[in-house]
């Protein structure tokens, strides 16, 4: 019996251990308060998230006297969570072959997509924003929403944030993830994440700045731009680049830079990039290499060349979507001269419809920025990637590139399909010719628990219905 005791005092003690280094080592203090700002105080620990963080050690242990508890009679209070939240050895996001085995860990990765970026996170790089505001006349959807049970099934076992369908000037499918799922956390004036959905959108202001003079073609070579200089991109065609054709993958792939992959694209300008990496490297045979620097290198050209109209390109590059909150780019800390646009797009989820819908407009009624889609989409090239190492997502499954889009999608060949795909499986579709559209937002996709149906909710919609 006394074994048995010491035992059960063991495990109470190293339970106690292991939660006390887990708080120290995981700095999560920005997200806690992040909680009790916005009232989430069912997520934290304690009576109005105050918690006697004393109560988590032994009496006397080292790491009570490191806290100097007995220095608080009344107790130590300090915001604590109660979630259980998996991490991920050091890694930013979930990382795509993982599956967390809870909630509680996608309301945390939840909150650094969506809100750690602009209140001082520690674990998280802190952007700037280049931000369009809503437009002066807001566009209003028809709607003829029919409850859709399979997709209601998938919010509830996938991190699915948001389904919308449209079809014909009018939404037949509108999921919001339910309040026993995120959706506490997300409404429809939400600001979501992209991820590489980005890197179309930066081809929307691209195609703006050909229309509005800035850049005379597609054709034209980037040989005015003195930040290139001596690397393999300087005299490169636009359109070379936008296909993701840039003959760059003997140094950069999806993976990252190839010399270092723990370099963070993400977070260096385009000077800090070419200095350390790319000053006197020669282009290789061109062909399909998927990179996060080729569209951020475009969307800094585009500034570049702009000037101080770059602000009023963008602008009306998306207001006259009518869109009805602003959205934005993300901006690096780094001066704009040094390169510091950043394709990661946010916007929220009727208005990522809202731009799709202008995308599409523009295709059907042939605009100047509609010639340039059809000229993207009629110089599109093979992806032929298939085995390679850093392929894209399985839920995107376009076989070809052209212009920052994905297309030629497997079962859709006979249309013209636009598609945006960023880390996490979110999406979205675009059938130019047929008038259809799906935009899904997750926090998370995976092949295995957090795999959501690709065929029924991205394949089977633009399907032509007997």
């Amino acid at each position: 019996m006394k074994k048995i005791f010491l035992i059960i005092i063991l495990i109470f003690s190293l339970q106690n251990n292991l939660l006390a280094e887990d708080y120290e080592t995981q700095d999560f203090s920005k997200f806690n308060q992040w909680l009790l700002e916005n009232g989430y105080l069912q997520y934290l620990k304690g009576e109005g998230g105050k918690f006697d963080i004393c109560t988590l050690y032994k009496k006397n242990s080292d790491a009570w006297l490191n806290e100097e508890c007995g220095n608080y009679p009344e107790g130590k209070m300090r915001l604590m969570n109660n979630l259980k939240i998996e991490t991920y050895g050091g890694r930013w996001a979930i990382p795509s072959k993982k599956d967390p085995k809870n909630r509680d860990t996608l309301i945390y990765y939840n909150y650094k997509n969506l809100f750690s970026h602009f209140n001082g996170d520690s674990n998280t790089y802190q952007f700037g924003r280049y931000e369009v505001k809503p437009s002066s006349k807001i566009y209003k959807f028809n709607t003829n929403v029919i409850e859709n049970k399979f997709v209601q099934k998938e919010m509830q076992k996938k991190a699915i944030l948001s389904y919308l369908y449209f079809q014909d000037d009018q939404i037949l499918i509108d999921e919001l993830t339910p309040e026993d799922r995120f959706g506490d956390f997300v409404k429809n004036e939400t600001k979501l994440r992209s991820n590489s959905v980005g890197k179309s959108m930066v081809s929307v202001v691209l195609g703006h700045a050909i229309c509005e003079g800035y850049i005379e073609s597609l054709d034209s070579k980037i040989n005015d731009w003195s930040m290139l200089n001596k690397t393999l991109y300087k005299n490169q065609t636009i359109i070379d680049l936008i296909n993701m054709n840039a003959g760059d993958y003997k140094y950069i792939n999806d993976g990252g830079v190839v010399k270092d992959y723990s370099y963070d694209v993400d977070t260096k300008s385009i000077s800090a990039t070419m200095n350390k990496f790319f000053r006197n490297t020669e282009k290789a045979k061109p062909k399909y290499n998927y990179t996060q620097l080729v569209p951020n290198i475009i969307f800094n050209y585009v500034r570049h060349k702009s000037g101080d109209n770059f602000q009023n390109l963008i602008d009306k590059s998306f207001q006259k979507a009518g869109i009805e909150n602003s959205v934005y780019f993300n901006k690096l800390k780094d001066p704009a001269e040094h390169g510091n646009a950043h394709n990661m797009f946010f916007a929220s989820r009727y208005d990522y419809l809202r731009i799709a819908k202008s995308i599409m407009d523009d295709y059907k009624n042939d605009t100047c920025v509609g010639k340039y889609y059809k000229e993207i989409h009629k110089r599109r090239i093979a992806k032929k990637n298939k085995g390679k190492k850093h392929e894209d997502p399985p839920f995107s499954p376009g076989t070809s590139y052209g212009g920052l889009f994905h297309m030629d999608y497997a079962g859709l060949k006979d249309k013209v399909i636009f598609g945006m795909s960023g880390y996490g499986g979110n999406t979205v579709i675009i059938d130019m010719e047929n008038s259809r559209i799906v935009v899904l937002n997750s926090i998370h996709w995976s092949n295995k628990k957090y795999k959501y149906n690709v065929k029924k909710l991205l394949i089977e919609p633009f399907k032509d219905k007997s």
